[in-house]
This record gives C-alpha cells, sequence and structure tokens, in this order.
C-alpha cells in the first residue's frame, strides 16, 4: 500500500508512531504524557487528524492522547478480505491498542464508525474504560428500532449500496472525501487545505477504499450486527457523554432517542446547526463539554453558533 501523509507532517505538537497491536501495525498520532490515556477512534472515511483540535486540548491538561489510524486508513496495515473487519475483530483492536498503550486509566473518544465500534466495547470490555465519549453516533439498540421509519431508510441507502462487491470501489475512485467533509460543514474555516488533501490522499488508493467499504460489508453481509443482536445489549454503566450535531445528513435524531435506556450514566448534548462531524464543527464546545464531563462537572448546553 502506498503510503501517504501523516498528521504529524502537518501539526508540529503530533507525533506519529507505529504500535504493534492484533497482530497488525497501526499508525498512532500521540501527543502529552501522563498514565491516563484519551483514546480517539475516528469515523468513516476519516484519518486521525479528525482529532487535530482535541489533541492538544487535553494533552495540555495532562492527558496521553493517542489517535490510531484504524486498520485500512492511513498508513496503517489494510488485510484483505472482509472478515478482517468484523466487529470482534475492530473491538480486539481496541483492546490490543490499550494493552500497548500501559496506561492506568483509559477514556474513549469515538466518531462515527469508531463510536459504534466504542459503543460495542464498552457493552463487551467494560472493564477496560473509565469514561465514554461518543460523537454523532446512536447506540445500535436504538439505531436498530430507528430502521423502523422510512426516514432513517432514506438515510442509510449508502450502506446497502456499499454491500455490492468491486462497484462501490470503481465509482467512487475519483472521490474527493475531504472536499465532501469541508462542503457540508457549518464552519469552513475548519478545514484548511492541507487537511482536506489528507484526506483526499487517504481515500485514493483501491486497497484503502476497499478497507473501507468492508467495515459496512462485514457488519451486514458479514453478519456482524446480527451476532451482535444475538448476544444481547447489556446495560452500559460506564459514564457517556453522547454528543450530535443535528445537521446530521445520514443519521436522524430519532436514532438518539432512548438512549437511556441502554445506558444508566448518560449525558446527551445537541448542537444545533451543527454538521455529523461535530467535533470537527464545534471544537471549542466539544472540548469545553468533554473537559467538563472528564472533571465530573455539569456539562454545559450548546448555545447555537451562526454558521460560516
Amino acid at each position: 500500500m502506498t503510503a501517504i501523509g501523516k498528521t504529524s507532517d502537518i501539526i508540529d505538537a503530533v507525533e506519529t508512531i507505529r504500535v504493534q497491536a492484533n497482530g497488525i501495525e497501526f499508525e498512532v498520532d500521540t501527543q502529552g504524557d501522563g498514565e491516563n490515556l484519551i483514546l480517539c477512534l475516528h469515523g468513516w472515511p476519516e484519518h486521525s487528524i479528525t482529532w487535530r483540535f482535541q489533541m492538544s486540548h487535553f494533552a495540555d491538561l495532562g492527558y496521553r492522547v493517542w489517535a490510531p489510524n484504524l486498520r485500512g486508513y492511513g498508513n496503517t496495515d489494510a488485510p484483505i478480505g472482509m472478515k478482517n473487519y468484523q466487529m470482534e475483530i475492530l473491538m480486539e483492536d481496541v483492546a490490543s491498542i490499550i494493552e500497548a498503550s500501559g496506561s492506568k486509566e483509559v477514556v474513549i473518544l469515538s466518531h462515527d464508525w469508531g463510536a459504534l465500534i466504542a459503543w460495542h466495547f464498552a457493552m463487551r470490555y467494560p472493564d477496560s474504560i473509565k469514561r465514554l465519549v461518543i460523537c454523532n453516533v446512536p447506540h445500535p439498540g436504538p439505531f436498530i428500532k430507528s430502521m423502523k421509519t422510512l426516514e432513517q431508510w432514506l438515510r442509510s441507502w449508502y450502506v446497502l449500496f456499499f454491500q455490492l462487491p468491486w462497484i462501490p470501489e470503481f465509482l467512487t475512485r475519483n472521490f474527493q472525501v475531504g472536499n465532501m467533509i469541508r462542503t457540508g460543514a457549518a464552519h469552513r474555516r475548519n478545514y484548511p487545505d492541507e487537511v482536506v488533501k489528507l484526506y483526499d490522499e487517504n481515500g485514493s488508493r483501491q486497497t484503502t477504499r476497499t478497507a473501507m467499504f468492508n467495515y459496512y460489508r462485514a457488519l451486514l453481509r458479514g453478519g456482524g450486527l446480527y451476532r451482535q443482536w444475538r448476544q444481547g445489549f447489556p446495560v452500559i454503566e460506564i459514564p457517556t457523554l453522547m454528543l450530535w450535531g443535528e445537521k446530521d445528513i445520514a443519521l436522524s435524531m430519532r436514532s438518539t432517542l432512548g438512549t437511556k435506556e441502554y445506558v444508566s450514566n448518560l449525558t446527551l448534548r445537541y448542537f444545533k446547526g451543527i454538521s455529523h462531524h461535530v467535533q470537527q464543527d464545534a471544537p471549542e464546545e466539544v472540548n469545553q463539554m468533554i473537559e467538563a464531563f472528564l472533571n465530573d462537572q455539569d456539562v454545559p448546553e450548546y448555545l447555537n453558533i451562526k454558521n460560516d
């Protein structure tokens, strides 16, 4: 797989390292020191640079922050075959990265597909993390219920399209991921050209695109979601903060309803006028809320900010 640029090429304060975990090698952006880790899990079809606003903030507060490129992303290994992207394996990746970090306590900060992994990880490995932060992905329980509505089916059409072999890869061969993210953002100034370029490079390789689509294929066609549903969704006791940009075009707010049935200690905040990429679109407000949450303080309500 052809190497692409790194976050550390753009942000001097970030160091990019290689970490062996679960039988493959991960590219991990790191910043800060300390025995308490914030592990940042990015979404589809993104890159670890999505956490650029959070890494420095929480490193300055004394945390060690790791933002890996998930398997198949950035310069992390991309094993061939849908079977290598099953939810069980993705959770093992997280567990192995945590073990490799040698941290005393772990907070998972997650978005989109990273958040879907984080939800399941919190249910299956509850003793491994201290707190959980979820950005713009519903808990699988309420999400499955939301799929009973036509609204969510219309929003989720692409998931079914991604199940097809090779056609999604072919049709997206010239797709510019970074421009898509910036175009749909509330605050486009938060996405400088060098960040957009890195997103585009990340999605430009056929091997990478196939790996990205295999997350969805393994979840549905590979039976991952069904297997997790059969195991049941035990109530998450870990303190959880859920942040939601209301202008999410893929996931309806309805899919967040009922989350408290599955999370006993939940704080939920909505962001009016903010896109799916909430941590990049409203970074100062997101960081303020997460900081309060980590310090056992009242998490502030979000005030609507005008778009660019």
